[in-house]
């Protein structure tokens, strides 16, 4: 099935998250490689593409679990939840309507 994970960051995290961000990377690419990743960025905080020092208020990944534990244990050990960049973390089912 399908999980949203939302994540808020810490306000004043960008430093962290441009640590975090290879290793974040990599593990979105093994999900990408395995067919499982519909869909994943970061949320800016300002109306901008490049958003610089304004930073990120947060990130969604859409991806395939076999359950909703197991997509809780994937955001858990996210790099950027491990460095402090997440203040919250939900995970929802997600049902993909379009694209088809």
């Amino acid at each position: 099935m399908l999980y949203a994970i939302i994540s808020t960051d810490v306000a004043g995290s960008l430093a962290r998250r441009l640590v975090a961000r290879p290793a974040h990377l990599q593990r979105l690419q093994v999900l990408q490689d395995q067919g499982r990743l519909i869909l994943a960025g970061p949320h800016p905080a300002i109306d901008s593409e490049n958003p610089g020092d304004a930073g990120f208020t947060g990130s969604l990944v859409v991806a395939e679990f076999d359950s909703q534990a197991e997509a809780q244990q994937w955001a858990d050990s996210d790099p950027y939840h491990v460095a402090g960049v997440y203040q919250h973390v939900i995970i929802k089912p997600f049902k993909l309507v379009f694209p088809q």
